[in-house]
């Protein structure tokens, strides 16, 4: 059985919570706590395999538990459950994946709510497939690249026109730390597949807007990228560019079980750049990704993945790498620092 901790300061919302995961067979709700503190006192007698837990909470709130279990000699599984989806709140549940939490979802609206079932269902599914990842103690903040200087382009014909990047689980932190490398006069357009609860699209482009030095956002229909911008796939469609660079969004079918899914993008970056274009490959459970990372390869892009040591999960990149899909594997900041370096010699 998978032993979970709920932490939340509504008692209605705990008592909820208990119902959901108690329903399930699979899991044992071992305690509950109101406040962080009281978690953390919980955690040393029960170790959970799982927590699921609010973000903000009277005491001590859930970024600074989710800080303090991570840097703990024994780290677990945090699923961050949050209230709502505003500005402040989808903020702190974005550093909380920062700070080493798994996965953030939007706390269920009651068993009267028409979606009650469907949410129920999402959150076993985080709790079981996040009490299966082996986390790693964060000792410190994770390393991020020295901005550097707007690169001097490379010949017109062969330098990148484009970066496409992949992400899941792990993902957000991963993304801002390539970001924060890059400089404010990149010379490309960035488009993002991050696998995240629907919902919180819109708060993690302006989280990676606030934080990472580059303008990013949500991604429409029609428009055309613009250098040194951040486009995000929108919530539950594919991103896409059509042959003449414009983006495309579409809820059309699953991909490798994902919409919005990397290959998608990934497929149809190479289709319309083939060798101009860079793919990156992060951290995330699964397999989205990997053969069009390998597509990419084969016509010249250059293709980049996360390297297992900083990943979060290393499913993703391992099947990338089992096909000799990327050219290079290494961690984020590195990732960064080979995107600048890309500009000037492009055949890396």
């Amino acid at each position: 059985m998978i032993k979970v901790l709920i932490v939340d300061d509504s008692r209605v919302i705990r008592d909820y919570l208990v119902y959901i995961v108690a329903s399930n067979p699979v899991f044992r709700v071992i305690d509950v706590a109101a406040d962080g503190e009281a978690a953390l006192v919980c955690i040393e007698k029960q170790r959970p395999d799982v927590i699921l837990m609010d973000i903000h909470m009277p005491k001590m709130d859930g970024l600074e538990v989710t800080r303090r279990i991570m840097s703990s000699p024994h780290p677990i599984p945090i699923v961050i459950c949050t209230a709502s989806i505003h500005f402040g709140e989808v903020h702190t549940a974005m550093y909380a994946l920062e700070a080493g939490a798994l996965a953030v979802l939007r706390k269920p609206s009651g068993l009267t709510d028409p979606r009650a079932e469907i949410e129920g269902a999402a959150i076993l599914d985080a709790l079981k497939l996040m009490s299966e990842v082996k986390v790693v103690r964060r000792w410190r903040p994770l390393a991020s690249a020295t901005p550097k200087a707007p690169p001097k382009p490379g010949t017109a014909s062969d330098r990148p026109e484009i970066v496409a990047i992949g992400a899941s689980t792990g993902g957000p932190a991963a993304i801002l730390q390539i970001l924060s490398g890059l400089p404010a006069g990149f010379p490309v357009p960035i488009l993002v597949v991050q696998h995240i609860s629907s919902g919180f699209t819109d708060g993690f482009a302006d989280w990676l807007s606030a934080t990472a030095g580059l303008p990013v956002h949500v991604a429409r229909d029609g428009v055309l990228p613009l250098a040194g911008n951040v486009y995000v796939a929108p919530d539950d469609k594919h991103l896409r560019v059509d042959h003449s660079g414009i983006l495309r969004t579409g809820s059309d079918g699953l991909c490798h079980g994902s919409r919005p899914s990397v290959g998608v993008l990934f497929r149809s970056v190479v289709e319309h750049y083939g060798r101009r274009a860079v793919g990156i490959l992060l951290t995330g459970m699964g397999r989205d990704g990997a053969e069009e990372l390998k597509l990419m390869s084969d016509r010249g892009a250059l293709t980049m993945a996360q390297d297992e040591e900083s990943c979060v999960v290393f499913g993703m990149p391992a099947e990338a790498i089992k096909q000799r899909a990327p050219k290079h594997v290494c961690p984020p900041h590195e990732i960064a620092n080979l995107l600048v370096s890309s500009m000037m010699s492009p055949r890396l």
